[in-house]
């Protein structure tokens, strides 16, 4: 007897779902959905721009419930098929889903899916697609404008300027024929190689997936991270935290740096030895961090993150804020136009991609 494999399954079960979304919006019946995701985000996100064209393409059930409410009312996800989310998306596990039996699609608009996601979700095969691509363009414009203000030891120049009361100007690499090295290279690294390409930079990336032909392509230097240490000049980090790449960047790689190099963490914190990093920062006075993720997050009230004159806090604000949310929200809404008109899906994750994903 012939056995269909899991996989041969799910994509003949994804094409007869096509199928029936397509049937159905010639029938002019419209998919039954609700917005599940915390008052703040779905304001941030969801415009009314956003929310016109998803009302105009499909039913909503029920007006915007917050994951506690969900909780409280797992009745009102009986006969839901697509939901949009965002931050403060609930945690679709079994009990969720057992609730939602004839869910297919989440639109999620927002960065990772790691909070929400479960085994029991792949294994329902449900579709996930994700604004992560939307949310990498601001993360993008402020590491490009931070490595452009470090390349000018903007930090360090205006410190002393206030502190001495007085115009002090300091030999700074600039950006002609300086070094940029970026460690990794997913969606964002890529991002902020090609906004970098308008300046006149060497550009280093330190990638274990990168082919010496797709640097060729992309005019990189494909270098190894104790290269990349020793000859930036500003340093990104957007490796992702996963358990292979937790504590990667060790003390040994801050104590390598170029006299008077930057280093800029936007991907998360818990890949940097953060003791190691804060004992080299304290002995070379010369070097800068600017952080904008750390571990813990924020860092206790005693951390000297808080006090050593040559790091720069920001509170975890490189990705999306205020108006840029509404670019996530446009995402889904191109998603959902794609989905139902049974074409593919231009962000959808899978299992594979969203154990790579920051």
């Amino acid at each position: 007897m012939f056995m269909e494999s899991a996989a041969s399954g799910k994509r003949r079960n994804a094409g007869l779902d096509t199928f029936a979304r397509c049937a159905m919006m010639r029938a002019g019946m419209k998919p039954k959905a609700l917005y599940i995701l915390d008052t703040s985000s779905f304001e941030m996100i969801y415009g009314p721009e956003e929310q016109a064209a998803i009302a105009s393409q499909v039913q909503l059930l029920d007006q915007p419930f917050t994951r506690q409410q969900c909780a409280e009312h797992l009745d009102q996800l009986r006969e839901v098929e697509v939901i949009f989310s965002g931050w403060f998306a609930p945690v679709m596990d079994e009990k969720f889903l057992a609730a939602a039996p004839k869910l297919k699609a989440v639109f999620y608009g927002s960065g990772t899916i790691r909070s929400f996601v479960t085994e029991a979700f792949w294994k329902r095969g449900i579709v996930v697609t994700s604004a992560y691509a939307a949310n990498a363009i601001p993360v993008a414009e402020y590491i490009l404008a931070t490595t452009l203000f470090s390349l000018k030891r903007g930090w360090s120049q205006a410190r002393e300027t206030r502190q001495q009361h007085k115009f002090v100007r300091q030999v700074a690499p600039g950006a002609y024929r300086s070094t940029v090295g970026l460690i990794s290279l997913g969606q964002i690294g890529k991002l902020v190689l090609d906004r970098l390409r308008t300046f006149d930079v060497r550009q280093v990336v330190y990638s274990t997936s990168l082919t010496p032909a797709t640097a060729a392509k992309l005019g990189v230097e494909s270098v190894s991270l104790d290269q990349l240490f020793r000859e930036s000049d500003v340093i990104s980090l957007h490796t992702p935290a996963l358990p292979e790449t937790k504590g990667m960047i060790t003390g040994a790689h801050f104590a390598a740096m170029k006299p008077n190099a930057t280093f800029i963490n936007t991907a998360r914190g818990a890949v940097v030895r953060e003791t190691e990093m804060i004992e080299v920062l304290t002995r070379r006075p010369d070097i800068q961090a600017v952080l904008d993720v750390t571990d813990p997050e924020p860092p206790k009230p005693e951390s000297p993150l808080y006090t050593l004159p040559n790091v720069v806090l920001t509170p975890h604000i490189a990705g999306s804020q205020n108006n840029e949310c509404r670019r996530m929200g446009h995402y889904m809404v191109e998603e959902l136009g794609r989905y139902l008109a049974g074409q593919p899906l231009k962000w959808q994750i899978n299992q594979e991609l969203a154990a790579k994903l920051a």
